[in-house]
């Protein structure tokens, strides 16, 4: 339950700062939002997590 908790804690604040950057860049495409999101090395961190969580998870967890 607190991997579930954690997981969405992580996408609330990735769609946080895409909202954030969309409304700094209302004419950037789903691309170029996702170049300016992954300048901030926080941003790149968290990707990573929420990554890492859904590879443990889900991808590997059967096989391990």
């Amino acid at each position: 339950m607190i991997s579930i908790l954690y997981f969405g804690g992580c996408a609330l604040a990735l769609i946080g700062a895409s909202a954030i950057v969309r409304h700094d860049h209302p004419e950037a495409t789903v691309t170029a939002l996702f170049d300016i999101l992954m300048a901030d090395r926080v941003i790149r961190l968290a990707i990573l997590a929420c990554w890492w969580w859904l590879g443990w998870h889900f991808l590997a967890g059967q096989t391990i």
